[in-house]
């Protein structure tokens, strides 16, 4: 893997070069983990005409969730008197003669940035933007693999508690289950809090559990994801518990399993973003829901849980292949409850069998 983050250095490095800039510093925590391989908390890193260092406030390898770190990289771990290591790494890009240096003006914080023209003045600070996020859109096989075993130890976890007794237990008490379980089947924690809304609750996007309890008759939906490795999935699915589903029921569901297979099928290389949200959106709007739906019906995964592209009415953009993302549509009626219903696919060619689906845990409307 090393190789693989060499890389990603270098292509970086030749970004930076072709907007005039010889050095880059990565400070948000998933990019310097996408460039360096793992990092502990509070890293940053330097790539610059002095090569590319990683300065730490504390040595890597001490929490297996950072992940290993480049053994390529030069590893500078400060001393807690030095402070933040975003100056340091200013002060160590004028002493390696860089004139200029690129941040990350959307993750450092003004005060920061104001520390950082403090230690060195004379070094023109120039707006990094989005370009490692942009460079992290398209995952290669061995990133696309540890979100496969994310989406694996995640339908585990679900697939156990769909086997348990609902009836009685609250919301908070089935979240906390579900993540003892992932962790007990090999993630590194939760990718995101685990949601579960009963009921009156269902259908919420990322309701925050409550002390409401499974009741006859409830539509549960729960949505959840492993961390692997740092690769985020998601699912989410809805039940009936304890009887047949009323016919209300019934219909809302197939109305959400519809428009999440449509925006399932529109995932094809080439296809706009906003062709596969309105691919799912517009059944739901059809049948008057469109009111209260969530902006988007779809997004990136990968070292975080929301990444670009967002599948949403005004996105611009294309899919490419090897592109994970979710397709998420639901719908909440007031007092009543609501259906979710959530995948996390890859965008693959017609040629190698379309979309591959991660999360397999089945969608049939299911009475517990």
């Amino acid at each position: 893997m090393s190789d693989v983050y060499a890389v990603r250095r270098g292509q970086l490095r030749d970004r930076c070069a072709a907007v005039g800039s010889a050095a880059a510093l990565v400070s948000r925590p998933a990019n310097v983990r996408y460039l360096a391989g793992g990092a502990p908390s509070g890293a940053v890193l330097l790539l610059g005409p002095g090569g590319d260092v990683l300065l730490s406030p504390r040595a890597p390898g001490g929490d297996p969730a950072d992940g290993r770190t480049d053994d390529q990289l030069r590893v500078s771990v400060l001393p807690a008197a030095d402070g933040d290591p975003v100056v340091a790494a200013a002060d160590l890009a004028t002493s390696s003669g860089a004139e200029s240096l690129a941040v990350e003006e959307h993750h450092l914080t003004v005060s920061r940035h104001r520390a950082m023209g403090s230690v060195a003045p004379r070094l023109r600070l120039a707006d990094l933007g989005a370009t490692v996020e942009q460079l992290r859109v398209v995952k290669d096989e061995e990133e696309i693999a540890c979100l496969r075993i994310a989406a694996e130890i995640t339908d585990q976890a679900l697939g156990e508690l769909l086997e348990s007794i609902l009836v009685g237990r609250t919301e908070r008490h089935l979240a906390l289950e579900l993540e003892r379980r992932l962790v007990d089947h090999g993630a590194d924690g939760p990718a995101f809090a685990t949601s579960v809304a009963t009921g009156p609750n269902s259908g919420q996007g990322r309701h925050r559990p409550s002390d409401r309890r499974v009741e006859e008759g409830d539509f549960l939906s729960v949505c959840l994801g492993a961390n692997y490795r740092g690769y985020r999935c998601e699912i989410g699915r809805t039940f009936v518990i304890g009887t047949t589903p009323a016919d209300w029921q019934i219909e809302l569901y197939d109305l959400v399993f519809a428009a999440q297979r449509a925006g399932r099928e529109a995932l094809v290389p080439g296809a706009a973003y906003r062709d596969v949200d309105r691919a799912a959106r517009c059944l739901l709007d059809s049948a008057g829901h469109g009111g209260g739906l969530a902006p988007w019906t779809g997004h990136g995964v990968g070292l975080e849980i929301d990444e670009d592209p967002q599948l949403a009415p005004a996105a611009m953009g294309k899919l490419d292949a090897c592109v994970p993302v979710t397709v998420e549509p639901g719908v909440h009626l007031p007092g009543r409850g609501g259906v979710r219903i959530d995948d996390t696919l890859v965008v693959r060619p017609e040629a190698d069998g379309g979309p591959e689906l991660l999360t397999i845990t089945t969608k049939e409307l299911l009475a517990l």
